[in-house]
């Protein structure tokens, strides 16, 4: 669970730093704060999602 909030955090960061670049007028962004943007809240979120599946399964056995 905590390396799901890490990822999931990252990649908000990265989406508000994209943001605060685009505003600042920069277009041409390096391919890699894209990708941070773009995947990392997405695998943080499913990480967390088979996470919290996994531990309630856990408690009812």
């Amino acid at each position: 669970m905590p390396l799901a909030i890490g990822l999931f955090a990252v990649g908000v960061l990265a989406i508000v730093v994209v943001f605060a670049l685009f505003l600042a007028g920069h277009s041409d962004l390096p391919v890699a704060l894209n990708v941070a943007a773009t995947y990392l809240p997405a695998i943080g979120l499913g990480l967390g999602i088979i996470a919290v599946i996994r531990k309630s399964r856990q408690k009812k056995s």
